[in-house]
């Protein structure tokens, strides 16, 4: 009998999850243009909260509830807060492929935090690499004089913070309760939400209703997936694969929104793209050298 590709299965597991959160951000621009923003994003974090909470307790019981970092947990789910709120703002304004692909400079901005803050070393190659992903960044900001949208500005301060948001994640791990912290991704945000959401509720008809849930279901299924993929095979080797979320995005942008997908988006993002996966690729074979 064949045997199971875990690889195979991991790849899979991790393209089906980028499509997910494509999925869960096309829901937040359409809600956006009919519920207020604080009630979409609460939406969002609220349902994903619960559906996390009640699976972890019928799995572990409530010892993800406690943590031994709880600043550090509380910084990093306010920090994805705020790149949540910035992300589906801009949403409002700028093409679901522009926006996704932007946010996903934020692998290069982690390089570059890793050696102003945490002061490591990398070579030239690294650095041309930066170098291109900042180039291929601009194109999709700015593909010509007089066309930059203010929002895509939105969304590229949430890629500096979502940077920090996974340099606080690489810090936990290994530190804290792997089930802690993913409760904790959106537990903070959601306290804080539904404190901020009863001015400004507007009650939804039946089928926005159920998209609010279905935003917040597409977070949870999305984040369970990857936790699967990565149990089949290393984080170091499906990373490169969660950029099928930026394919995904494009895809849904033209087919529920009907944005035209522009050279100048199309060859930044290659350029973005490839930028990133040359990164992980250098810092995969050092760490292998290593051994």
């Amino acid at each position: 009998m064949r045997k199971d590709n875990p690889l195979l299965i991991g790849i899979l597991l991790t393209t089906i999850a980028g499509a997910l959160f494509s999925g869960m951000d096309a829901l937040g621009k359409h809600l956006t243009l009919v519920l207020p923003l604080v009630q979409v994003v609460w939406g969002r974090y609220f349902v994903q909260t619960v559906l996390l909470g009640a699976y972890l307790s019928a799995r572990t019981g409530t010892g993800f509830l406690r943590t031994r970092h709880p600043f550090l947990q509380i910084l990093r789910g306010l920090i994805l807060l705020v790149t949540t709120f910035l992300m589906y703002q801009a949403l409002r304004y700028v093409p679901l492929a522009d926006a996704t692909a932007v946010l996903f400079f934020s692998p290069i901005v982690v390089t570059i935090l890793s050696v102003l803050i945490l002061r490591e070393r990398i070579g030239v190659h690294r650095i041309l690499a930066v170098l291109a992903g900042f180039g291929g960044m601009m194109l999709i900001l700015s593909p010509g004089f007089g066309t930059f949208h203010p929002a895509l500005g939105l969304v590229l301060v949430a890629s500096i913070l979502n940077a920090v948001y996974l340099l606080l994640t690489r810090h936990l791990a290994g530190r804290e309760d792997a089930a802690a912290t993913q409760f904790n991704t959106t537990a903070a945000g959601a306290v804080i939400l539904s404190l901020l959401v009863a001015p400004n509720w507007q009650t939804p008809d039946l089928g926005t209703g159920l998209l609010m849930v279905a935003i917040g279901t597409f977070g949870t299924v999305g984040h369970f997936i990857l936790v699967r993929a990565f149990a089949h095979a290393p984080a170091s080797l499906l990373s490169p694969f969660l950029y099928s979320q930026v394919i995904a995005a494009s895809l849904l942008s033209v087919a529920l929104f009907g944005d035209p997908l522009r050279p100048a988006m199309v060859a930044g993002t290659v350029i973005l793209v490839a930028s990133g996966v040359y990164i992980w690729w250098r810092e995969n074979r050092q760490r292998l050298e290593a051994l």
